[in-house]
């Protein structure tokens, strides 16, 4: 009899386990990987990264988080927040302006230039989202992307974890 309670034991662990993981990856994190060069440098293709999934029903979107959205069923795309709900978003050469203002952005390479957006202002419930490699990037920019609902954000980037030896944090504050 002591078998069968060890075999139940080890079950009952066993699915506790699981139920826990799925409960996690359902609601709380989720791990993404990068596809593509459109957030180099701050992000290189095939790296692993956590998702917090939980933390834009307690909080907005701010300036500079980088997200994950859903672009269409079963393609996610991983970009940053530069403009939010009422904000005027416009590019002249390469540099973003967001009411009238340069939104300074210290992650991007110095080549990031000779393009042009806008102005266009972002509708209710919506984000301005970009690619930080922007020549090799779809996003806002593109009309088939557009601007983004906020329902369809997944959460935002926090953490890379693999490579291990590239384990960090994503700090996406700008000024």
């Amino acid at each position: 009899m002591s078998r069968w309670r060890e075999i139940w034991d080890w079950s009952r662990s066993i699915i506790i386990a699981v139920v826990l993981a799925l409960l996690i990856r359902l609601f709380l994190f989720e791990v993404f990987v990068v596809e593509g060069r459109s957030m180099y440098p701050t992000l290189v293709e095939s790296e692993r990264l956590m998702v917090n999934k939980l933390v834009y029903r307690f909080d907005e979107p701010t300036y500079g988080d980088i997200v994950v959205f859903e672009f269409e069923p079963g393609r996610d795309f991983i970009k940053r927040v530069i403009a939010k709900e009422g904000d005027i978003v416009e590019i002249v050469d390469g540099q973003v302006y967001i009411n009238n203002n340069v939104f300074r952005e210290p992650y991007l390479l110095p080549d990031m230039d000779g393009y042009d957006f806008g102005p266009a202002e972002v509708p209710p419930g919506s984000l301005f989202l970009l690619g930080d490699y922007r020549q090799n990037s779809m996003d806002s920019r593109d009309p088939r992307v557009g601007f983004v609902s906020e329902e369809s954000l997944k959460g935002r980037a926090f953490f890379i974890f693999w490579p291990p030896w590239e384990a960090r944090t994503i700090n996406p504050k700008v000024d």
